[in-house]
Formats: structure tokens, C-alpha cells, sequence
């Protein structure tokens, strides 16, 4: 089974250059490989004591950041590599102040593992979620470092819990420590093995409470909702922009909307000017407070900013549900307002947990979006039971990264 996993990483990333050719997010990719393992070693780390987060891409690192802020105060002394798979992840942060070192994972073969954990010599290694690279995982066993899954999520359907999943269960073994996000993970965990698990909530709870610290200040967003009811809409997709496009062909005048979509590019953005062209559409980056406040609809082209700017909304759309899966629900939610996304939503513990308290609303269809908006706006009773209970959910269930800090100490002097 190690020879068809490591054909198929070689399978993988050949194909990925094929598709550099015509995708320019593969391209990306490819470019950073290219001469990755030689840069990585031409530095120099000696007598560093390093602590490796991996990441996968934006939202992974997000998730995360709770933990890296929390070890650069519990081991100050130690250096902070962080490394990326998505090329979206590493372009955005690799100038993140609290790590010392910031790079591309090199391919998973057993050479650039071996090379990778020779050179660095991380007391520690943090996975966050779900990145299961199994020559990494090898040699960081082989070379006895501690590797921690950090907010890990499984489900059934994972080749872990399969009958042909002999293979992949003993790679989990080679883990140190897993901190799951619920019960059922630990429960499957357990099934097949797998004890050296705690069940310690999603770290993602502490990073949106975080946010609602940050003093930062956005002027504009201010000028152009006014005294006005402003629905938050974030991480959108085409299918998604078409219902918040029906949405404000039958809302009073009183609402103004908020976008921003998950695509930045320059034809996605001229796209969402055209199709909201009713509504007199204006961008973020470009406008200024002369012409803002008269628009009815303000479409974010700038990244990085979301997490941020939803503590001006009264309501909240997170896109995605429509495609693939949604986006971050929780960060919306902890700013205390009702949260609506599409019908693909079920692995995410986080959205049907809204759902059950009040704070969160699925939505197949224009007209069920509708309806449900129209009920939060006309009944007052039901949005400020729906406001709290988004807020309650996110402060009752923080506290992960303290247990992961906790478990560190016991392998960091």
C-alpha cells in the first residue's frame, strides 16, 4: 500500500503540472515547488528550537492562529515554522509576523519528507484538521518528534474506517496525540484503535472570539450602511449571488447588502457589478465616501478583510452551501446574528449545531430565503432569539487552545 500511495503523490502532482498550463492557481503551485527542497536548505536553522505548524490553505491557518499566538506566549524562546499546501494560504500569509519561518510543504515523497525533518529538527510538529501526508508522518515516527492533530474532524466514509483501510489506520498510529472536534470523531477514532485522542472542541471558537477584540476600523463599510439594515453576505458563489440577487428585487429600501465573493478576480468582479447594476453596485478598494453611501449594494475586492467587516451586519449569508461545502459560519455567528447558508452543509458540525440552538437557517431555494429573511425582519421576538443564540453558541464552546497548549507542555521544557 506505501508503493500505491507514493505512485499516486507522484501521479497527483504530475498532473497538477499538466493543469498548470491552462489554471492559473495550478500554475502557482508548480512555481512554488520549483526549487522549494534547495531553498529550504541553502538557510540556515541550527540551534533553533523550532515548533512546525501545517496548514493546508487560509481557512486551515485561521484555524489554527489561536494556537501559534498561544505558543509564541508559552515558549518564547521557540521559532515558529509554518508551512502551506495552497498556493491561496502561503500568498496571503507568508509575511504572518508571529512566524519565523514561512514556506510551501515540499511535495510528500519520502525524500523530501526525510530532507524536510533532517533540516529543521522541529521538536514539535501541529497538523490542523486534516492533512494527512503519510511520508511526513512517517518521518516525523521515525525521528520520534510529536505530531498533534489539532481541530481533527472524521467521518465514516474516510478509507480509515474501511474495510481495505488496514494501511491507513496504522499511519494514525504514528500519531502522538489527535484533538478531535466532537464525540463521533472520538468515537470512530476509538473503533479502530485510536486512544491517544481528547475530545477538545474546533480552536476556530477561540479565533472568532479574538476577533471581536480587533479594533480595527472600516470608515467606509461605516458610510455606506448608514442607519440602514446591512445583510452581510461572505465566501459567495455564483449560485449564491443569484439568490441574494432575487433577495434584493423583494426587500424594502431600508436594507442595503454587503458582498464579498470568494473569486476576487477582475471578471468575477465585473460580473457582480453587472448583474447587482440595478442597485447603483460600488467596490471596496476604489470608492470613497462621496459616492459610497448613496449605493445600495458594496462588493469587497479586497481579501483578507471579511472576518472584520461582518460586525457591521444585522444578517449574515455564507456562502458555498451551493457548491462543495459552506465557508465559516462562526464568524458571522459570533457578532450575534442570524446566519443563513445552502443546503450542502452537513459536514459542518458548526452549521447544524446553529440550526438546532436557532442562530443558523438553511435555505434550498429564492424562495426560501425569502421567506426566511422576511420572518427575521418582521418578527422582532424571533431575530433577537436567533441574534443570541449565534453569539452564545461561539462563547460557549471556546477553550480548545488551551487544552493543546496544556498537552504541548508536557513535551516542550
Amino acid at each position: 500500500m506505501a508503493y500505491l500511495y507514493n505512485t499516486s503523490i507522484y501521479i497527483y502532482f504530475f498532473l497538477i503540472r499538466i493543469a498548470a498550463l491552462f489554471n492559473s492557481r495550478a500554475k502557482e503551485f508548480v512555481n512554488g515547488q520549483h526549487g522549494l527542497m534547495e531553498s529550504i536548505e541553502n538557510n540556515s536553522y541550527e540551534n533553533n528550537e523550532i515548533i512546525w505548524f501545517h496548514c493546508a490553505s487560509l481557512g486551515e491557518f485561521e484555524q489554527g492562529r489561536p494556537v501559534i499566538e498561544a505558543c509564541k506566549k508559552a515558549f518564547p524562546r521557540h521559532k515558529i515554522l509554518l508551512t502551506f499546501f495552497s498556493p491561496s494560504g502561503y500568498q496571503i500569509r507568508k509575511n504572518y509576523e508571529l512566524a519565523d519561518y514561512v514556506y510551501y510543504l515540499p511535495v510528500d515523497t519520502a525524500k523530501n519528507a526525510r530532507k524536510f525533518i533532517h533540516t529543521f529538527s522541529p521538536q514539535i510538529a501541529i497538523f490542523i484538521k486534516y492533512e494527512y501526508w503519510f511520508n511526513y508522518i512517517n518521518e516525523l515516527s521515525k525521528s520520534k518528534t510529536p505530531l498533534f492533530f489539532v481541530s481533527a474532524i472524521f467521518r465514516k466514509k474516510q478509507h480509515f474506517f474501511q474495510p481495505w483501510g488496514g494501511w491507513f489506520r496504522k499511519q494514525l498510529k504514528k500519531v502522538t496525540w489527535f484533538f478531535v472536534q466532537n464525540k463521533y470523531s472520538s468515537q470512530l477514532l476509538s473503533s479502530i484503535g485510536v486512544h491517544h485522542q481528547e475530545i477538545s472542541g474546533d480552536t476556530r471558537f477561540d479565533r472568532v472570539i479574538e476577533i471581536l477584540n480587533d479594533k480595527t476600523k472600516f470608515p467606509l463599510v461605516k458610510e455606506f450602511k448608514q442607519k440602514n439594515k446591512l445583510f452581510a453576505a461572505g465566501s459567495t458563489w455564483p449560485a449564491d449571488e443569484a439568490l441574494l440577487l432575487a433577495f434584493m428585487k423583494n426587500q424594502p429600501a431600508d436594507i442595503k447588502l454587503m458582498i464579498a465573493p470568494h473569486k476576487t478576480d477582475t471578471k468575477h468582479i465585473n460580473n457582480l457589478l453587472d448583474i447587482f447594476k440595478d442597485f447603483n453596485p460600488v467596490l471596496y478598494d476604489g470608492e470613497t465616501h462621496n459616492n459610497i453611501s448613496s449605493s445600495k449594494v458594496l462588493i469587497i475586492n479586497k481579501i483578507g478583510i471579511l472576518t472584520g467587516l461582518y460586525r457591521f451586519g444585522d444578517f449574515a449569508y455564507v456562502g458555498g452551501g451551493f457548491g462543495v461545502g459552506i465557508h465559516n459560519v462562526l464568524e458571522p455567528a459570533v457578532y450575534g446574528m442570524p446566519v443563513i447558508f445552502g443546503p450542502n452543509y452537513q459536514k459542518f458540525t458548526e452549521a447544524k449545531d446553529l440550526i438546532k440552538t436557532g442562530g443558523g437557517f438553511t435555505i434550498k431555494s429564492a424562495d426560501e430565503f425569502i421567506k426566511t429573511m422576511q420572518r427575521l425582519m418582521e418578527d422582532k421576538q424571533f431575530f433577537t432569539h436567533s441574534s443570541q443564540a449565534s453569539k452564545d453558541y461561539v462563547l460557549a464552546n471556546s477553550g480548545a487552545t488551551q487544552l493543546v497548549i496544556e498537552k504541548m507542555k508536557e513535551y516542550i521544557q
